[in-house]
């Protein structure tokens, strides 16, 4: 693609930032970060015409269908379709009940759209079975075979042939399971879709959301499932919602109670959700899971793709990765473009997106997303004029900027290791010994003081902890903590990241979490001494940032699919990839790796006794192992790293 055009810079200067929007991560109800404007209320309800339609399907199945007309639609006034396809319910029904929100951004209503929203097969008012993450079918016989991207290409022909005054294009977009949407979609993609924008999508399910390297997303799985995973019996226009109720706000002693995994249905769901007695009955990444992979299957998309991820998403940032990297490789030709920006679940809508946590960017980042999306969507759908982007705008963690490049990962990175060191060292040069000397950092891990992935005090998960202060577990005697010398310049890593480690342990399985982490100086810049107290400001001296963390359940070290124990005591090399990065250690910084062999509650225990299948262990498989990082030159570990050479770079 070309590069970015004054167009587009002025689109990142002076884009408009917008409330949050009314579709939802899938882990609750429709939610917003705060209440919409009532001038934005009463536009919707003023301009927008609403129509509840059941859409039939090729299998005779018919989809609850909300679609709302601009009450100036007309034979000479022609409006394009916008689509989201939901499984979290198209509510309020009924023809005089209006939601407060209808586009991405109320930039999108007021420049008008025929907007559309659709309850997606077995969910909510729309007949049929839901299926999650329904398998896609690429060889369909007959009308009786159908997936969501059948259901979609039935439903974008039904629109186009009989809402009035539509101008027979198409665009869809969603974030989260509706993201999955989009992107099942695009596939086959029907001649009126023109412009589809798969948000933080679903691309592999046993990646996203459920697990992380075949190590389970116990608070995240659990909280979504104990609601959304009740049976539907037959379509209801109930809009109620019951969340679970943990009788307490700490969630890390709340799963520490409930004691091995069978404990979740056999004390709280008891046979209800289907999906979770799914979830146990495939602990390895089987056919069941496989055929949840969409990303395979993403081919003869037409429509142009706007790929949207944030850095610090901790239910989908595998998703949206992915997504692109399988569209730019299976469709040749395609328009496709990815921003990343430095935003959670949702934040380029939900927020502002000038900080998270413990990290401040400077600036409304997300105005820079929400202006592009105008543009994106109105140039192919309503023939304004072409936002030339580039074919990856993403955004740099640490330096806080936007960076433009032609492909992503970015072209020329150098390939670097670093390497652990004795005495909690870090830097690139290997390790040296002498002889068969080992060098090794030993630690206790006891299932039954697991280490916090947050100090937030939360049943659910934690979207902050992606940008922590990570000091609380460096002084853990259970974390290994290895990191730099002040750095003399500055380090930008891009792309994703590779985790070597030799390791040993006294017990038959083992988890391995290795966070990457970003340590200020002591006094930063233009710190004084009463920061503290001076409007409220945080003193950020020291602190350490986390920018990425990965969990590796050590027993898919050779397969996902064929697990292994390990030989108590026996070195053993564990290698997995770490999610992309665009992150800068600025001059004076550290780079720090922390390990450690828990993540709890996010992260399911290991019981560190090597069982078939964890989530039937027993509370006597769970025992206290120590386990064992080598840093020596005959089993060095490292983070391998792909360093972005700065413009004024010596020798390449």
């Amino acid at each position: 693609m070309s590069t970015v055009s004054r167009r587009l810079a002025a689109l990142l200067l002076c884009s408009l930032a917008s409330p949050s929007l009314a579709q939802t991560p899938p882990a609750a109800p429709p939610k917003v970060a705060a209440a919409a404007p009532p001038e934005r209320v009463d536009r919707i309800r003023s301009r927008y015409t609403k129509f509840e339609y059941r859409v039939p399907m090729r299998d005779g199945v018919k989809l609850f269908t909300s679609v709302y007309v601009p009450v100036d639609a007309s034979p000479v006034k022609r409006y394009p379709i916008l689509l989201v396809r939901t499984p979290y319910s198209v509510g309020p029904y009924g023809a005089d009940r209006y939601p407060k929100r209808l586009g991405p951004t109320d930039d999108f209503e007021k420049e008008g759209y025929i907007f559309v929203f659709q309850d997606v097969r077995g969910r909510h008012m729309s007949e049929g079975e839901f299926v999650n993450v329904r398998p896609h079918n690429p060889k369909k016989r007959g009308a009786k075979e159908t997936d969501e991207s059948s259901d979609t290409y039935d439903t974008i022909d039904w629109l186009v042939k009989r809402v009035a005054h539509n101008n027979g294009r198409v665009g869809m977009w969603g974030i989260s399971y509706p993201g999955f949407y989009a992107s099942a979609g695009a596939i086959d993609s029907h001649p009126a879709l023109k412009a589809v924008s798969p948000q933080a999508p679903i691309g592999d399910w046993f990646w996203d959301d459920m697990h992380r390297h075949g190590a389970f997303n116990l608070a995240l799985a659990f909280g979504f499932f104990s609601g959304f995973g009740k049976p539907r019996p037959a379509p209801t226009a109930s809009e109620d919602f019951s969340r679970f109720d943990y009788g307490t706000p700490d969630g890390y002693q709340f799963f520490l109670d409930l004691g091995p995994l069978g404990n979740a249905d056999t004390k709280y769901f008891k046979g209800d959700v289907a999906f979770w007695k799914d979830v146990v009955a495939h602990p390895n990444y089987d056919a069941f899971w496989k055929e949840r992979n969409i990303l395979p299957h993403l081919k003869n998309i037409k429509a142009a793709m706007l790929v949207v991820g944030g850095w610090y998403d901790t239910e989908d940032l595998y998703g949206p990765l992915r997504t692109y990297a399988a569209i730019e490789k299976q469709n040749p030709g395609t328009a496709n473009t990815l921003i990343m920006g430095p935003w959670s679940h949702g934040g380029w809508i939900r927020t502002e997106g000038s900080e998270l946590g413990d990290a401040q960017f400077g600036f409304r980042t997300a105005e820079t997303y929400q202006g592009l999306a105008e543009a994106f969507f109105k140039h192919h759908l309503k023939g304004g004029g072409a936002p030339e982007v580039p074919e990856a705008l993403v955004f740099e963690t640490g330096a806080n900027r936007w960076r433009q490049f032609d492909t992503w990962p970015p072209k020329g990175l150098r390939g670097t290791k670093l390497y652990f060191q004795p005495k909690g060292g870090l830097s690139m040069q290997t390790p040296t010994g002498k002889g068969t000397t080992e060098s090794f950092a030993e630690y206790v891990s006891d299932p039954a003081k697991p280490v916090p992935y947050t100090q937030e005090l939360t049943t659910g998960w934690s979207k902050n902890y992606m940008t922590e202060d990570q000091r609380f577990a460096a002084s853990r005697p259970d974390v290994l903590v290895f990191q730099t010398e002040p750095l003399t310049q500055d380090l930008t890593l891009a792309g994703p990241l590779e985790a070597e480690l030799w390791v040993s342990t006294t017990g038959s399985d083992a988890d391995w979490v290795v966070k990457l982490i970003d340590v200020n100086p002591g006094v930063l810049p233009g710190q004084k001494a009463n920061d503290d107290d001076e409007k409220g400001a945080k003193n950020r001296g020291g602190q350490q940032t986390l920018v990425r963390g990965e969990p590796f359940r050590g027993r898919f070290r050779e397969s996902y699919s064929e697990p292994k124990a390990f030989k108590p005591g026996e070195v053993t090399k564990v290698r997995f990839t770490i999610n992309d990065v665009l992150h800068t250690f600025q001059r004076g910084h550290r780079v720090m790796i922390q390990v450690q062999s828990s993540w709890f509650p996010f992260i399911d225990r290991n019981p560190q006794t090597y069982v078939p299948n964890i989530y039937e262990a027993k509370e006597t498989d769970f025992t206290r192992s120590f386990h064992r990082v080598y840093h020596s030159s005959a089993h060095p570990s490292f983070i391998e790293v792909g360093v972005l050479p700065a413009l004024d770079a010596q020798g390449g």
